[in-house]
């Protein structure tokens, strides 16, 4: 990988399962490198789920080796049970890539599909269509990666938009 290459990884946080999505950024251009899900098994206790789902983004991230990290806000909804267990799960994608010293950025829903679509509030076929075009060699595995694969493009553009509003003060 060369210097102006950027390795992310998006990760769409969920207790039954965490979507993930690996993305290089390599001239302005947008290269798909893997994806897929982390399952965590529904009969085990919380913790050994949220450990299934701890070592199932270790084994995501020394694979692919990513500099960067890109996670999704969660949002509360009715079901505070419900809430509280997507968060302890959103906690395990944000601390899987600080134990590797990678640093993680956080993105809402709506921010996420406003810079894939144009649109904050599109819904699911939107969101796979665009990413067909950004990334079409993508075989994407299931709608938990394709989030996680939005999730990397967000922030790809974000934190392009920064670096580039950043050389124009310089």
């Amino acid at each position: 990988m060369s210097e102006q290459t950027r390795r992310i990884v998006g990760f769409d946080p969920g207790l039954r399962v965490t979507g993930w999505g690996v993305i290089e950024v390599s001239q302005g251009k947008l290269i798909h490198i893997a994806n897929g899900a982390v399952k965590s098994n529904a009969r085990l206790s919380l913790a050994e789920r949220l450990l299934e789902l701890d070592e199932g983004l270790r084994d995501v991230l020394l694979q692919w080796q990513p500099r960067e990290a890109s996670v999704e806000n969660s949002f509360v909804n009715k079901d505070g049970a419900a809430t509280l267990k997507l968060g302890q799960a959103r906690a395990i994608s944000l601390l899987a890539p600080a134990r590797f010293g990678i640093s993680v950025a956080e993105y809402a829903p709506t921010a996420v599909k406003k810079t894939v679509t144009g649109a904050g509030h599109a819904d699911k076929r939107q969101i796979l269509a665009m990413l067909s075009m950004l990334l079409p060699k993508a075989d994407i595995n299931n709608e938990h990666a394709a989030d996680a694969l939005a999730i990397a493009i967000c922030h790809a553009h974000m934190t392009q938009n920064l670096t580039s509003r950043v050389k124009a003060v310089l």
